[in-house]
């Protein structure tokens, strides 16, 4: 992180810009077209919460509280050197805290019509993305052309993909690599020419080690998949207990795993339009219907080998553990798995607990 913050400043001192932002439904090809450089902002910490705790209800999901408490406590060094932050309508609670944050820092919101499925919706956002392309544009005072996107999209999609090769080394048995591993992976910033390297040198060691026949985990360890909600370093209990029980999480569905890397820009025809078509499909428990989900879910169970499927939900995530009905219906009927929902916080308080149900689950295989 610490390299992080000295490129966001380099950067800044530069006359780059910094936008900051908290979720994948942000377009990271906009921002980096307009000469700036995307960051995701601080929220993966429990020291933070009390904080936010003084202002927020404490029955709020933790990634909104620990986020919010960042600034309160002026934590976050990325938050200091943003230009604008850029939100967007997921759930009700960050929308919230994103009238809080608009009195520290300028925010640009992103609405998202949810119903996935309607021509009308995708227009809507689609409009919703143009607005951002002008805010950047006025922010920066430099007109955004669409080359400039283009050149944006080969980056991000380059960056996508080795991501995506990465996550995808789970899929080899035995496992050659753990959850936890993978888990820390992803970065603060896009666009960054050290990431890609470094993810180049990740997937090499990896290949190294699975010639070498060292492997991460015995032939016939469980394999899980995690679904739900994001992890991200600081906040990967879950992917640690399960490995602790035996198990390896050979593939993660979530939005800090193979969720926003499933899909491509187009790098053809209208720039924009490629860049909101791609955001729009991701398959957040936001939308509506989201059957996307199940189907990701599924594909992933087929290549990978899954042999359960657990669901992380951060507690007072209605949308993520209402569809967790439907997920656990899909998963044990449709795909003959077996199934655990996991509601939980960033606290270690529950750790020894879930520790049981997760080896509840493992004995069941």
């Amino acid at each position: 992180m610490s390299r992080e913050v000295d490129i966001a400043r380099e950067a800044k001192k530069a006359g780059k810009g910094v936008v900051g932002i908290y979720c994948e439904f942000t377009p990271r090809e906009l921002i980096l077209a307009a000469g700036a450089v995307p960051v995701c902002l601080c929220g993966a910490n429990p020291r933070t919460i009390p904080a936010a705790e003084t202002v927020l209800p404490a029955n709020l999901c933790p990634l909104i509280k620990s986020s919010f408490g960042y600034i309160l406590t002026n934590r976050c060094p990325f938050f200091m050197v943003t230009d604008l932050v850029v939100a967007e309508t997921t759930c009700d609670g960050k929308k919230k805290m994103y009238e809080l944050i608009a009195e520290k820092k300028a925010v640009h919101v992103l609405e998202l019509t949810q119903k996935v499925d309607e021509a009308e919706a995708f227009g809507h956002w689609l409009a919703e993305v143009r607005k951002l392309r002008a805010k950047l544009e006025s922010v920066y005072s430099r007109s955004i052309s669409d080359d400039d996107l283009r050149a944006a999209i080969r980056a991000m999609n380059r960056e996508r993909a080795l991501l995506r090769r990465a996550f995808e080394l789970g899929m080899n048995e035995p496992a050659v690599v753990t959850g936890k591993e993978l888990s820390e992976l992803r970065y603060r910033l896009s666009g960054i020419d050290d990431h890609l390297k470094m993810l180049e040198v990740f997937i090499a060691d990896i290949e190294a080690r699975k010639a070498a026949g060292r492997f991460a985990a015995p032939a016939g360890a469980p394999r899980v998949m995690l679904t739900g909600c994001p992890t991200a370093q600081g906040t990967t209990k879950l992917i640690e207990i399960i490995e602790e029980c035996g198990a390896v999480v050979v593939a993660q569905e979530t939005c800090s795993g193979l969720k926003p890397l499933d899909i491509q820009v187009d790098e053809d025809g209208d720039p924009t339009e490629a860049i909101a078509r791609k955001y729009f499909r991701l398959p957040c428990s936001c939308m509506t219907p989201n059957t996307g989900r199940t189907e990701l879910i599924e594909r992933l169970a087929h290549d990978f080998r899954v042999d359960a499927v657990i669901d992380l939900v951060w507690q007072a995530c209605h949308t993520y553990n209402i569809e967790a009905y439907l997920v656990e219906r899909f998963v044990r009927d449709r795909l003959g798995l077996q199934y655990l929902k996991v509601e939980t916080d960033y606290s270690d308080s529950d750790r020894e607990r879930l520790k049981v149900r997760v080896q509840t689950v493992l004995e069941m295989l």
